[in-house]
Formats: C-alpha cells, structure tokens, sequence
C-alpha cells in the first residue's frame, strides 16, 4: 500500500482525496459561476465525474495531481492545487508537468493560492524531478497569470496553442514556466 500524501505549509495541508464526501465538498465550493468564468463555466453532472476521473487517474498513473488544500484552522477544504502532466489535446507542452489550481471565492485574496502553488512547486522539483513546470490559463484571467507571475513564472508565448474542445474566451490557452535553475534561484 502506498504511502499517504500529505504536505502542510504555515496554513495549509495538501493531500490525498479522502473520496466522496472530499469530491461532494470540492464541487460544492468551487464549481460555482465565479469559480468556474475562466475554467469553461459550471460543470454538470456529466463534468464532474469525468473531472474527478482525471485527477484521480493521474495520481495513480504519477503519483501526483491536483490534491485538496485544506486550511489547518478550521479544516475546511479551499479548493485544490497541485500537478499533473498536461494532456490537452493539441497543446503544445503535452507531457510537461503542469501546475494548477482552483480555490472557491472566499479564500480569493488570502495568499492560500500562491502559499499552496509554492508548496506544488517545492514538490514538482525536489520530490518529483521537474526540470520545468508549466502552467495554462486565458488572457482573460489576469488573477492567474498574476499569481503565475508571482510564482517566478515567464510568459511563453511559443508556446501558446490553442484548445479546441472550447469556444472564446476558454479557446486561446497562454502559457507560463519556471526551470529549475529560476526556482533554485529566487529570493
């Protein structure tokens, strides 16, 4: 049996998926109409499971992918971050390891993003090897991109490419990456 997952940080824990009742939480809280404007809109029933289906299909096929952030105060689950390999059909950086994350709208403005992408990071090149980490989003979304920015992250406009399974403005995903001689580097 494999090991648990589980990295904490001042406030946060990341970890594995406790099942259901972690699912049932997450789409509670974050596949709302805010959460959701640049991620391709709310989900159904029909999304949802095949959402659920990847994250935990990556984790058994890399040992990693988008893990739940759970505040230490009080327990509540915020959302999850993470990484997994980027596999959208057409994309440009497929196979790359790829950071993300998705925090329902109370914990915007909290520093719970960039404190748990931090953690994802430290992961992605002391544990998991990652020569560079990748990350997508849309124009659109400058909270995103802000935040990869943040991160020690550089615009990769090479690589941008565009994602058909969706219309304007999810279509045209602009990319970011941090190497690991930049992350080993930083302040």
């Amino acid at each position: 049996m494999a090991e648990a997952f589980r990295c904490e940080t001042d406030r946060l824990v990341l970890r594995d998926w406790r099942g259901d009742a972690d699912w049932a939480e997450f789409f509670r809280v974050t596949n709302t109409p805010a959460v959701m404007e640049w991620l391709g809109g709310v989900l159904g029933v029909d999304g949802m499971a095949m959402q659920r289906g990847r994250v935990e299909q990556c984790a058994a096929r890399n040992g990693f992918c988008f893990w739940p952030v759970e505040r230490k105060a009080d327990g509540a689950l915020l959302g999850f971050c993470g990484l997994k390999r980027a596999d959208a059909p057409g994309s440009t950086v497929t196979g790359a390891i790829e950071i993300g994350w998705r925090l329902r709208e109370d914990a915007w403005g909290h520093g719970y993003a960039k404190e748990a992408a931090q953690a994802a990071l430290a992961l992605a090149f002391e544990r998991f090897g990652a020569e560079e980490v990748v990350a997508l989003t849309v124009e659109g979304n400058s909270a995103s991109w802000g935040l990869m920015k943040r991160l020690w992250m550089g615009r990769r406009a090479d690589l941008d490419y565009a994602d058909h399974r969706y219309d304007p403005p999810w279509r045209d995903t602009i990319v970011y990456s941090v190497d690991r001689p930049t992350w080993e580097s930083r302040p």
